[in-house]
């Protein structure tokens, strides 16, 4: 099971993103994500993490207004989570995103300059071990073993295609009547 203030944490959190997407009419506040919140162990402090869709202008519009609507929240959030005493809520631009953003454009360009280095250094092929000369078969038992490049004996008894109508075709022994 979570924490209390984990839990508390995790209200804060749903009730802040509401309240900021539907109740909160300021016009400084643009496109806000409520990206955590922390709350300490005695309740009475959250630190709500953001971000922002937008340049550092908007970035900064924000800021402001959050601090604006702050005394608003703070009562919204007294009404909805039961609370003996509503947190001072704090602000604070969440970097994690962007931090992992230029984290990865940074590994996109080592990538791409490995490419060209690749490109331009193309691999030495690596040396080929000679392939061993291939070996005649071992004769079966029982051959005649011939010296590599002479001609097999031939046994004369076994010439032929064995059709008896041409000239290559063994004897047919007479049939005993």
């Amino acid at each position: 099971m979570h924490s209390r203030p984990e839990r508390v944490a995790d209200q804060v959190r749903q009730e802040i993103t509401v309240l900021l997407s539907r109740h909160v009419q300021d016009p400084g506040i643009g496109f806000v994500t409520v990206t955590r919140v922390k709350v300490t162990a005695d309740l009475q402090h959250a630190r709500i993490f953001y971000t922002v869709i937008g340049d550092e202008k908007a970035k900064t519009e924000t800021a402001k207004a959050l601090v604006r609507v702050n005394p608003f929240l703070r009562r919204q959030i007294a009404q909805r989570i039961n609370l003996r005493r509503a947190p001072e809520l704090e602000f604070f631009y969440d970097d994690t995103i962007a931090d992992a953003h230029r984290i990865e454009e940074l590994l996109l360009e080592v990538q791409e300059e490995r490419r060209q280095y690749e490109l331009a250094n193309p691999p030495e092929p690596e040396p080929r071990e000679p392939e061993p000369e291939p070996r005649e078969p071992e004769p079966e038992p029982g051959e005649p073993e011939n010296e590599p490049g002479e001609p097999a004996e031939i046994d004369p008894d076994a010439q032929g295609d064995g059709d008896p109508g041409t000239d290559d075709a063994p004897a047919a022994e007479p049939d005993p009547k």
